[in-house]
């Protein structure tokens, strides 16, 4: 069977026969393994498709057990981010979290969606990347349905005074609560979290061109954002997280 769709490189391995494995996401079909030739090399659209960063159509053949690339064309190159080192980073993270969040071959039209908008608007952002990572961050955990608790205590309901956030509790914590607790996952956090939060979920990344939180701020949410992920999605680390530990 011939399958078509429209698709992201999340990255690709060299195999002993001199071919390739390509991990695809694939907007109809979701995350697939697929097997190129050796040929697909140089600088043609063809081969432009199947680098990082590149948003492309594949023409795929299925088989019992395997997916084979028959063809593949560029329909917009984001390559121009492997240009600068830090959206090459930042990028990298992205692509890895993503590949990470979802399974294999379940589709997942608005994660590819938004990961494209993600990619497009790096390419055209000129400094302060974290702030785009952390909105594309919150809102895949939306659209996954992880969102936190944002509105009242998750501990006892109530919703006056939610200045903490706990990561095991998913969501915020207020101050009473807090006391009578000794879990080494409460952040207190020390700017409008809550604000901040929904704003990301709410908004399109378009609206964030103008818009970059103070680094210290960026640097708390991140380290809130990746517990929450690597507990309730059991994501551990990421090879390309390193760039958070040197940024902040």
């Amino acid at each position: 069977m011939h399958l078509s769709d429209e698709g992201i490189i999340f990255r690709q391995t060299k195999t002993g026969d001199g071919r390739r494995m390509i991990l695809l996401f694939t907007k109809k079909y979701g995350k697939i393994s697929v097997g190129a030739g050796a040929g697909e090399r140089g600088k043609s659209r063809s081969s432009l498709a199947l680098r990082p960063f590149t948003h492309g159509s594949y023409q795929i053949f299925q088989g019992r057990n395997y997916y084979n690339l028959d063809k593949a064309e560029t329909i917009e190159s984001y390559y121009s981010i492997g240009e600068d080192l830090d959206k090459y980073m930042y990028a990298s993270y992205v692509l890895e979290l993503t590949e990470k969040l979802i399974p294999e071959e379940v589709p997942q039209p608005g994660i590819f969606s938004l990961l494209i908008e993600f990619l497009a608007e790096l390419s055209q952002r000129k400094k302060q990347y974290e702030t785009l990572v952390l909105a594309y961050e919150v809102k895949v955990l939306r659209i996954l349905g992880m969102f936190p608790e944002l509105t009242a205590c998750t501990s006892c309901g109530h919703k006056e005074n939610l200045h903490h956030f706990s990561i095991s509790s998913g969501g915020m914590v207020c101050d009473d609560c807090v006391k009578n607790q000794r879990d080494s996952l409460i952040y207190s956090a020390k700017f409008d979290i809550v604000g901040i939060l929904n704003y990301f979920a709410l908004n399109s990344l378009k609206s964030f061109r103008k818009i970059a939180l103070d680094d210290a701020v960026a640097g708390q949410l991140q380290t809130i954002i990746r517990d929450y992920i690597s507990y309730h999605l059991d994501i551990g680390g990421l090879k390309s997280e390193s760039i958070f530990m040197n940024r902040f």
